[in-house]
């Protein structure tokens, strides 16, 4: 499990990097033909690790409801994001995979609600959850890759 958290730190800094010098305009623009921009994917992503490793576990999200409601699977841009909000999702970004870490390590992770998700893979535990989030991490990548590309 070391190397998967590893990874998921590590593809999270990468990630971060390649947006630092985008204005807030920018994290927010959505190119003709997307129908979701920087800001929405990348808060996503903080979402969606949430949910699959601690709400499917039975415990409470790091994260608010509201920011669930607007950036979880199924959701799209609803409003433009702050400066201000999005320097906070940015610490997000980086400081949850830490703790999830620190929550796995400290055996937090006891139960798991069985979840198939949209390509029809079933996570049955934490360990499942996990790996998965680490694919879904790569296609947001792609996605935000893409973007960048149109902006």
């Amino acid at each position: 499990m070391q190397k998967n958290f590893d990874d998921l730190l590590q593809t999270r800094k990468f990630l971060l990097s390649k947006i630092e010098n985008l204005t807030i305009e920018q994290l927010n623009n959505i190119p003709k033909g997307f129908k979701n921009n920087i800001a929405w994917n990348f808060t996503h992503l903080v979402v969606t690790q949430q949910l699959l490793c601690y709400k499917l576990s039975g415990l409470k999200c790091l994260v608010s409801d509201k920011m669930i409601e607007n950036f979880q699977k199924g959701s799209s841009p609803s409003y433009l994001v702050s400066l201000e909000e999005f320097e906070k999702i940015k610490a997000l970004f980086i400081q949850l995979p830490i703790k999830l870490e620190e929550d796995y390590n400290a055996g937090i992770f006891k139960d798991y609600t069985s979840y198939t998700t949209s390509i029809n893979v079933t996570l049955n535990n934490i360990n499942e959850a996990v790996s998965f989030n680490l694919y879904h991490e790569g296609i947001h990548l792609g996605v935000i890759l893409q973007l960048l590309k149109f902006i």
